[in-house]
């Protein structure tokens, strides 16, 4: 999991640095390991291609899905196996009795576009926020 991420989002257009394979390494096990978490991965010829990682909360309009991270290979991006996976993910949480999805992604970032084309809106009264210090 550790190296598909840091392939999927050490290039364009995230460009994060993850060299500390220590940090990374504790952030996938935090995003997998946490409660009540339910994570998938897609395995394509034995190789590991997509992961997601999130966990099942519960909110007064019924049992969600919040997904923490998802990344397909980057030598798949774009090939329709993002969508596959997604859709086998909604499958399965159905299954589950989980009534939707909650995620964050950045507006200027083509995973914006993806989710948009896989059917998720734009929370209107929802901000995220953030202090550094």
């Amino acid at each position: 999991m550790v190296r598909l991420y840091k392939s999927a989002f050490g290039g364009e257009p995230w460009n994060d640095d993850w060299s500390d394979e220590e940090q990374l390494t504790e952030y996938i096990k935090e995003k997998s390991g946490g409660f009540r978490a339910i994570n998938y991965g897609l395995l394509i010829d034995g190789t590991l291609a997509a992961i997601s990682l999130g966990q099942i909360t519960h909110w007064w309009e019924g049992t969600n899905y919040v997904l923490d991270e998802l990344c397909v290979s980057p030598s798949l991006q774009g090939s329709g196996i993002g969508t596959r996976f997604m859709e086998l993910i909604e499958a399965d949480l159905k299954t589950r009795d989980v009534k939707g999805i909650f995620l964050q992604t950045d507006l200027d970032k083509p995973a914006y576009g993806f989710y948009r084309k896989n059917g998720f809106k734009d929370v209107s009264k929802h901000v995220s926020l953030f202090k550094g210090f």
